[in-house]
């Protein structure tokens, strides 16, 4: 075979490749060995599934219906390539009695659409919008793997981990932000045999690139109304996108636009002392200079006076993620999230407003108790060290690394001569 991606080289007998298959699937549950033919990334992917606990009879759980499903649907990136979607691959699912799945970074599938008949059987197995169809949940799947590996991949009847996907075959290819390279979901194609055909693999990688390219048409930040952005999560100094400039700011003048976004009604003089310096004897004088600096920077009529304030809506990433929240839409909050608001910044507002922000979206992630969730967070630079997602996280997957690492930093939390570490942060 010439490319290990796609299911049945050319000339290959599907219904002979499928008893030998099967027999191989047998032999491992039973023996936990890996026979040929099976193709290397069916045997990886059947090892990490094994390893994560994943029965060969279980089956997917659906995690969100209903009102939760439609806030988490509305506020993810590949919302907005949900009608490209449909137009490249809508009808060839429908014709075919396929089906179009688009799942998000952790597996969770998002929409899946197709034809009426075969969308009722894949409902039998759970393959429904909101159901987790993530590797370390149901095993080795088109759309699982594929963002576990991060490139496309088919998956080929008996290749399937669980027992009552085997009847399947499916083809995905991961799509990711294309100014960021961070990993957005994948979109698949769901059906019979017949998508083991290499050029299933080739279409929906194809389809994942036209999608990466549309979301690249897209302005880095822009709001919906199509007014100023401001970004300020995981930098020290905010940029500010505003009548098609892109203006990096200085940490103090972040530090305002940040707070001024927060209070579109305003702040007084003596207000935004109190939130921006430690010193209480900083003079009024001081304020007021910064502020005729930024206005300077930001040109006329954007920032307004008695009180301070903006004139116009300011939209930025810290209020996406606090929308997220409150939405429920938690995985999509964790993936607006690139980091600390303004980390450098001692501004005691601005120290409250990232504690509070971080908080939030910790205590969502450890009361949704999703390992894969958890992991992100624990694996990030700010959450190396937070005891309590380490803990959620070794209790949802409880591997020897991750307990591993929870008995290092409780044992360096209760050593006697070391220094105590707030929990959680």
């Amino acid at each position: 075979m010439t490319d290990p991606w796609v299911a049945l080289e050319p000339g290959a007998d599907p219904a002979e490749r499928v008893r030998v298959l099967h027999r191989a699937h047998e032999t491992f549950t039973e023996a936990g060995t890996v026979p040929r033919p099976v193709r290397g990334v069916v045997a990886d992917s059947w090892r990490r599934s094994a390893r994560a606990g994943v029965h060969p009879d279980g089956t997917a759980d659906i995690e969100l219906t209903d009102s939760d499903l439609g806030a988490f649907r509305a506020e993810h990136p590949l919302a907005h390539v949900m009608p490209l979607f449909r137009e490249l691959m809508g009808t060839f699912a429908s014709d075919g009695q396929h089906l179009l799945a688009v799942c998000d970074a952790h597996g969770r599938l998002l929409w899946v659409e197709g034809h009426p008949s075969t969308l009722r059987q894949a409902g039998r197995m759970n393959f429904v919008p909101g159901a987790r169809w993530a590797e370390s949940a149901v095993g080795t799947n088109a759309p699982g793997t594929a963002v576990a590996v991060g490139r496309p991949v088919q998956v080929f009847a008996a290749e399937h981990f669980v027992r009552r996907v085997q009847p399947w075959t499916c083809a995905a290819a991961p799509v990711h932000d294309p100014r960021t390279g961070r990993l957005l979901g994948a979109v698949d194609i769901t059906g019979g045999d017949g998508l083991a055909h290499p050029h299933s693999l080739g279409f929906v990688q194809a389809v994942a690139r036209a999608a990466e390219s549309q979301l690249a048409l897209l302005a880095p930040g822009r709001p919906a109304a199509g007014g100023p952005g401001l970004t300020a999560l995981g930098r020290d100094r905010a940029v500010l996108t505003a009548d098609g400039r892109r203006i990096r700011l200085s940490r103090r003048h972040s530090e305002i636009l940040v707070l001024l976004a927060r209070y579109p009604d305003g702040l007084t003089g003596d207000e935004l002392l109190c939130a921006l310096y430690e010193d209480e004897s900083v003079p009024p004088v001081t304020l007021r200079a910064e502020l005729a600096r930024l206005r300077q920077v930001l040109g006329p009529g954007l920032l307004a006076s008695r009180p301070y304030r903006l004139a116009a809506p300011l939209e930025s990433d810290i209020a996406v993620v606090e929308r997220r929240l409150a939405a429920g839409a938690v995985t999509t909050a964790l993936a607006a999230y690139t980091g600390p608001l303004l980390p450098a910044s001692r501004a005691p507002a601005v120290v409250r407003l990232r504690h509070r922000l971080a908080d939030g979206l910790r205590a969502a992630l450890i009361a949704r108790s999703d390992a894969d969730l958890l992991a992100d967070w624990a694996h990030a630079p700010w959450g190396e060290e937070d005891l309590d997602v380490w803990r959620a996280l070794a209790a949802s997957r409880p591997t020897a690394s991750n307990r591993a690492r929870l008995a290092a930093l409780e044992a360096e939390l209760a050593a006697p001569d070391g220094w105590a570490r707030p929990e959680g942060r």
